[in-house]
C-alpha cells in the first residue's frame, strides 16, 4: 500500500507499505495477536480513517479504554464496527476500566460492550493496576469466570505503569490472569529484574503486551534543544545515523530492539496519524535482529538519558513525600506532553488530580526522593514545571 505525501503530514517521501504483520501467540490463550497492536488513546471518532488503514495493513489487535478522551476512542471504534461489522471478527479487541468491584465492573463493561458495538470483549483490563493481591479477591475471579460464561469477555488481566516487575511477578503466582500490558523498552529491557519478571509471566502462560516502547523522555532537553551538552548531542546524532545508514530510522530501531524478545506478543503503540502507523507497520514488515554494536548504542543513549525518564519505581519516590502527590503519574503526563507531543492527553489527566494535590505539587520538598531516585530525575524541578505547564 502506498500512502502519498499529502496523506502524511510533512513528509516530503512516500512510504511504501506491503504484506501483512506477523502474529505471535497471545499466552496459552490458544490466539495469535498482530505484533503490532493500535493504542486507541485518541479521538477516534475523526480519525476512522486509520482504523480502516491500520486493519488493512494487518493491526488487528486494538486497544483502547473507557476513560480514554472521555469514552470517544470507544465511541469511535464503536462507529467503525457499525458501519464495516464484518471487520469485527478480524479483530483482537481490548478495553480498560479502572474499576474493581464486580457489580462496578459489570455495569462499566456493559457501557463498553455499547460505545465499543459488539457483544463481547476480547481481553478486558483493570487500567493501571497497583497492589494486585489486594484487590484480585475470590469474588473478582467468580466474576471473570461468569463474564466469561456468558461470552462478554474471553480473556482477563491488566495494564501496570509502576512498581512493573513486582506486580509482574505477582501475577504469574495468581490462577486467572490471562494477559500483561505493561511499560517495556530499551531502557528497561536489560535489568536483572525485568527479565525474571517476564519470564515468570512467560512459564505461567500470560501473555504480554509492551506499551511506552520508544522510551520518550519527560522533559524537553533531549527533544533538539539547546540545553544538550556536546557529548548527549553527539550521541544522539551517532543514533540517529546510525540506523538511518541501516535503512530505518532510530525509532523503528526501538521498536525491533523490543519485538527481539520472543516473549513480547505485541508492541502497543499510540498512532494517532498515518505517517505514524506506517512508518511503525514498515518497521514490523522489515524486522530484523539489531546488531550487539546496535544494541550497544541504545544502552548508552538509555545511560546518557536516564535522568530524564522515569521507570515506574513509584514505591520509591511517593513515600518520600508522604504519598501526598503521585510523582510517577505526572512524569508519565509530561512525557505525553514532551515525548508523545499530546498537550491535551496531558493536561486533561492531569486535571484528573485532585485540586488538593494539584495545589500540593509546587509546594513539597522533594529533595528526599530525588537522592533515592535510581534514576537521578531532577524530581522537584519537573514537579514545578508540570504545575506550571500542565495547569
Amino acid at each position: 500500500m502506498l500512502f502519498p505525501s499529502s496523506s502524511l503530514g510533512n513528509n516530503s517521501e512516500k512510504i511504501l507499505v506491503t504484506g501483512s504483520l506477523p502474529t505471535r501467540p497471545f499466552g496459552i490463550t490458544g490466539t495469535n495477536v498482530s505484533m503490532l497492536a493500535l493504542g486507541g488513546s485518541f479521538d477516534t471518532i475523526q480519525n476512522q480513517i486509520i482504523l480502516r488503514q491500520a486493519i488493512k495493513l494487518g493491526v488487528t489487535y486494538w486497544e483502547t479504554a473507557a476513560s480514554y478522551r472521555n469514552g470517544k476512542s470507544e465511541k469511535g471504534l464503536g462507529n467503525y464496527f457499525k458501519k464495516y461489522p464484518e471487520d469485527r471478527q478480524k479483530i483482537f479487541l481490548a478495553t480498560k476500566t479502572h474499576l474493581r468491584r464486580p457489580g462496578e465492573m459489570t455495569i462499566a463493561l456493559d457501557e463498553s460492550l455499547q460505545r465499543l458495538n459488539t457483544n463481547y470483549i476480547d481481553i478486558y483490563l483493570w487500567h493501571r493496576v497497583e497492589s494486585l493481591e489486594s484487590i484480585y479477591t475470590s469474588s473478582v475471579r467468580d466474576w471473570v469466570g461468569k463474564m466469561k460464561r456468558e461470552g462478554k469477555i474471553r480473556f482477563f488481566g491488566f495494564s501496570v505503569h509502576s512498581d512493573i516487575e513486582e506486580t509482574m511477578l505477582a501475577a504469574a503466582k495468581l490462577v486467572g490472569i490471562d494477559g500483561i500490558q505493561f511499560s517495556y523498552n530499551f531502557r528497561v529491557m536489560h535489568s536483572d529484574k525485568m527479565k525474571k519478571a517476564i519470564m515468570a509471566c512467560c512459564d505461567s502462560g500470560i501473555g504480554l503486551t509492551a506499551m511506552k516502547t520508544v522510551g520518550n523522555e519527560s522533559s524537553d532537553r533531549f527533544q533538539g534543544a539547546p540545553r544538550m551538552t556536546e557529548s548527549e548531542n553527539e550521541l544522539l546524532s551517532q543514533l540517529v545515523g546510525k540506523f538511518l545508514q541501516k535503512g530505518f530510522t532510530d525509532i523503528q530501531a526501538r521498536l525491533m530492539a523490543v519485538w527481539q524478545n520472543p516473549h513480547i506478543a505485541s508492541i502497543c503503540s499510540y498512532m494517532p496519524n498515518l505517517t505514524i502507523l506506517a512508518s511503525n507497520v514498515s518497521a514490523a514488515l522489515n524486522w530484523k535482529k539489531l546488531s550487539r554494536s546496535d544494541m550497544r548504542i541504545l544502552k548508552q543513549y538509555a545511560q546518557a538519558t536516564s535522568s530524564e525518564y522515569c521507570k515506574g519505581c513509584a514505591a520509591i519516590c511517593t513515600s518520600e513525600v508522604g504519598g501526598d502527590v503521585p510523582i510517577h503519574d505526572v512524569m508519565r503526563y509530561l512525557m505525553y506532553y514532551y515525548g508523545y507531543r499530546d498537550p491535551d492527553r496531558a493536561r486533561f489527566l492531569f486535571s484528573q488530580l485532585s485540586p488538593e494535590t494539584r495545589m500540593r505539587i509546587e509546594s513539597i520538598d522533594y529533595s528526599v526522593a530525588e537522592r533515592k531516585c535510581p534514576q537521578k530525575i531532577p524530581i522537584g524541578k519537573l514537579m514545578k514545571k508540570a504545575a506550571v505547564m500542565l495547569a
